[in-house]
């Protein structure tokens, strides 16, 4: 899932240390879905799927998958597609809606595509999106974005020093857009720089390391 940097290109940035804005008394809080993207079939790795690959003891999918249900997403989709079967039989995460990416050699877009296109319509009012392979990113930074969320229209991504990355925040109101931007490895990234005037941009280089795993020479990240 190799992805460029990105300079961050954000309406305003979020002061990062302010609770989020409580829902108004008798207004239901907001639904987020966690929708982790887990189809990487790892050919930089040798071809070892990433979703597979080790991290404290268990699978990095189920990690990712807690990640995203610990900092307050539910329901949690994840997008299968590299040796999904083994994924399913060995490293199902528990209670987690899995989708099968039978285009996922074709790049990230096809499994935010797919993942998008799977999510409730009447039933979550934003989606958060992350990667696998990005073990650093923890809970802490998962709620903190997931803070940020306002309305459907809300837009936001983690930065990292000013820089752009995951996760993502997409209001229900982009899914579609979303969707139809995806485009191989590019994922959302086409459709945030069309709409950066909408981004807030939230701060979480003091919670979390975005660095991601493509390479024999990244599987340190997992120790």
């Amino acid at each position: 899932m190799t992805r460029e940097p990105t300079p961050a290109d954000g309406r305003h940035t979020a002061d990062a240390h302010l609770p989020a804005t409580a829902p108004s008394p008798g207004t239901a809080a907001p639904r987020v879905a966690g929708l982790l993207l887990a189809a990487g079939g790892g050919r930089r790795l040798g071809g070892r799927p990433k979703a597979l690959l080790p991290y404290r003891g268990r699978p990095l999918v189920e990690h990712a998958a807690d990640v995203l249900r610990e900092g307050g997403c539910d329901p949690v989709y994840v997008v299968l597609g590299a040796a999904r079967d083994r994924v399913r039989e060995t490293a199902c995460p528990a209670g987690c809606v899995l989708v099968d990416n039978p285009d996922w050699e074709r790049g990230m877009g096809t499994s935010l595509r797919t993942g998008l296109a799977a999510l409730p319509r009447d039933g979550a009012d934003a989606a958060l999106v992350l990667l696998v392979d990005q073990p650093g990113i923890g809970a802490p930074a998962v709620a903190r974005v997931r803070a940020a969320y306002r309305s459907p229209t809300t837009l936001a991504a983690a930065a990292y020093e000013g820089r752009r990355g995951h996760p993502v925040l997409l209001g229900a109101a982009h899914w579609e857009g979303a969707a139809r931007s995806a485009r191989q490895d590019a994922g959302a990234r086409t459709y945030l720089r069309a709409h950066r005037a909408a981004l807030t941009l939230v701060e979480c280089a003091d919670l979390a390391d975005p660095s991601d795993i493509d390479t024999p020479e990244d599987l340190h990240r997992l120790r």
